[in-house]
């Protein structure tokens, strides 16, 4: 049920943005008016805003795919209070690399939910490292496409050529992994078990 209001309110937010820029933009992730105006909120509503229909459509979709698997076993395992928790932490979380790096460039801008459904994303694939999704349509084992994503995104979060937040899909990552290995015990022996 968390799931669906979290996608609920994001398609909201995301909605209102679209036919309102000077909300767009005061939702928006900007790592300079967060270190030196302390605009902290920026950390969270940048996970409800996105750039399009189709950012929005893929990041939900994701998040409804695998959001619903792991907001059962963080309800079972630690109460229904836990995958809120792990989902609003990780908005901020995925946006810490971007924080450090952007602190000073007050052009830098960045939104969307793609970071904290990464972190769902890995959580589930610590979970279910052999079980098969689907990348574009093409069947892959969740930890090969673990991997490679992770390899392509440090790849192009170096190279910097084009205008997605990849440094938030590694921090997303890290954070989802971590989060999980805290809070849910026993995972990382149910990990080590599956190879």
């Amino acid at each position: 049920m968390i799931t669906y209001i979290i996608i609920a309110i994001t398609c909201l937010v995301s909605y209102q943005a679209f036919n309102n820029q000077e909300l767009f933009e005061k939702l928006s992730f900007k790592p300079y008016k967060v270190v030196h105006n302390k605009e902290y909120y920026r950390l969270i509503t940048n996970g409800f805003v996105h750039a399009d229909w189709t950012h929005l459509f893929f990041n939900m979709l994701t998040l409804y795919f695998f959001g619903r698997t792991q907001e059962q076993i963080f309800t079972a395992v630690n109460g229904e209070m836990s995958f809120i928790l792990f989902y609003l932490l990780s908005i901020p979380a995925s946006s810490l690399i971007s924080l450090f790096k952007y602190k000073d460039d007050p052009r830098y801008s960045a939104i969307g939910a793609s970071g904290a459904v990464n972190a769902v994303l890995f959580s589930f694939i610590l979970i279910n490292p052999f079980s098969t999704i689907y990348a574009f349509f093409i069947p892959i084992k969740a930890i090969l496409f673990a991997i490679l994503f992770l390899i392509y995104s440090s790849y192009m979060a170096k190279k910097n050529m084009d205008n997605i937040g990849h440094e938030a899909h590694i921090s997303g990552a890290i954070f989802g992994v971590l989060f999980t290995i805290l809070t849910l015990p026993n995972v990382i022996n149910h990990f080590i078990s599956q190879f």
